[in-house]
């Protein structure tokens, strides 16, 4: 098992590295405008996972997933040129769902926000069931 700070450093520098060799460009033209969001490194170095979004539509997201398959040995051995390490790992693509998460979420603020105005509009119009204060007072000398 290897240092975990050591695989954390490799996974950030194997993002910089993909990041840069996106950033000048593939002679695909199916890769739509691809961001590199994360980049995690198994225990022994083996294998990089690398998550990406996709800015556009669900088209665009499946081109540049098809783009990034197929371009995978020969970022693999960008990666390999690289790095300072005797072995280059395996690297695999996975879309993030980053986006699709940040969207459900503020759908559901959004809902939450709707039930809450619902609530202070019934609440301006509500009255108690029984008594205001429905707490038994102690009694005072002046009752008797």
């Amino acid at each position: 098992m290897v240092d975990p700070t050591r695989a954390a450093r490799m996974a950030d520098h194997i993002k910089q590295i993909i990041a840069r060799r996106l950033e000048r460009g593939l002679k695909d033209p199916r890769l739509g405008f691809v961001t590199i969001t994360d980049v995690r490194v198994t225990g022994d170095l083996q294998h990089a996972s690398i998550y990406y979004t996709v800015y556009g539509s669900d088209e665009e997201r499946t081109d540049s997933a098809a783009a990034l398959k197929s371009a995978t040995g020969m970022l693999r051995s960008e990666v390999g040129k690289n790095l300072t390490s005797r072995l280059t790992p395996t690297i695999e693509f996975i879309a993030d769902a980053v986006p699709e998460n940040a969207k459900h979420i503020e759908d559901l603020l959004a809902e939450a926000r709707t039930r809450d105005s619902q609530t202070e509009e019934q609440k301006s119009t509500a009255q108690y069931a029984g008594d205001e204060d429905p707490y038994v007072k102690p009694r005072t000398d002046d009752e008797g």
